[in-house]
């Protein structure tokens, strides 16, 4: 019995790798965790075994974010925590939060990694499965995100030349694997209709660090003068250093909420405009699989 990893679980599971008290199983059926007991084990049909994360994991994934901390005086304190020799995770969690800033930056770095690791253990029992590996994008948590970032309207001219740079260099970094020659092609035809579409005036957001890098974007425009209220998606784009953290989800979230404002009755995303990260999310969010992508219903 196969189960989905929704956001329910993964939240579930996220807090039971770090419980060292206790240990727990998938319940496929459910698809919500049960605790391991004597009369309850895995048995790989029903109820599955959690990836293994024990204490090791856990300090390691805490030494490896101090030693690449920026902030010198938390990057001491905590230094000194890890190499204390007891309460190790209890004492982390209380001088962390005398540093908001660098608590914040933690949070966004354990979730990444833990979720990267749960999504490699789910992906191994979907090849066992014999179904294809999908990547999971939690849901954006809007406040954390807008901490560290701002959003704001797409204005052709303040963001078009500096978009299409950075989808130029995303792009070619998505398609490395194609000849030279077809992916620029391929790019050339995009940019033919961005530009077609930016002409007739199109809407959106653009994301950047509040140290003003880029750091996604996303734009829509009218499928036509005759289907004034159906759109199609004309950008998604997060550059690599910047993905795992919840902008994609946020910028269509966004995109959703004003086209809704709008009046607007569809949202169509073209399959060439999509990275496969972003699939499952897609399906959450009630977007339906069609022929050329995907579309969801705004009324």
């Amino acid at each position: 019995m196969t189960f989905n990893l929704t956001d329910s679980l993964v939240n579930q599971l996220l807090s039971a790798l770090e419980n060292q008290e206790k240990e727990f199983l998938v319940n496929a059926q459910s698809g919500e965790l049960v605790e391991k007991t004597e009369g309850v084990t895995g048995d790989d049909e029903k109820l599955y075994e959690l990836p293994e994360w024990d204490s090791a994991d856990g300090f390691k994934l805490r030494e490896d974010f101090v030693s690449n901390l920026n902030s010198p005086v938390a990057h001491e304190n905590l230094q000194e925590v890890l190499h204390s020799g007891r309460g190790v995770f209890k004492n982390f969690r209380n001088v962390i939060r005398d540093y908001p800033e660098v608590e914040k930056k933690w949070h966004i770095y354990r979730n990444k990694k833990m979720l990267e690791y749960i999504n490699r253990w789910y992906n191994n029992l979907r090849e066992v499965w014999g179904l294809e590996k999908l990547d999971y994008v939690s849901e954006s948590d809007d406040s954390l995100i807008h901490d560290d970032f701002s959003f704001t309207a797409y204005n052709s001219e303040n963001d078009k030349k500096e978009l299409l740079l950075e989808v130029n260099a995303t792009f070619k970094e998505r398609n490395q694997n194609l000849p030279d020659e077809l992916m620029q092609a391929i790019y050339d035809m995009w940019l033919r209709q961005f530009s077609a579409a930016d002409a007739t005036g199109q809407t959106g957001f653009v994301c950047r660090s509040f140290s003003n890098d880029f750091a996604g974007c996303l734009t829509v425009s009218q499928v036509s003068d005759r289907q004034e209220k159906v759109m199609i998606l004309t950008s998604l784009f997060v550059p690599a250093s910047f993905r795992g953290l919840g902008i994609g989800a946020e910028l269509i979230s966004m995109c959703l909420s004003e086209l809704k404002k709008l009046g607007k009755t569809w949202l169509i995303m073209p399959k060439s405009f999509i990275p496969e990260f972003l699939e499952p999310l897609l399906l959450r969010t009630g977007f339906k699989q069609i022929d050329s992508g995907y579309a969801v219903e705004l009324q």
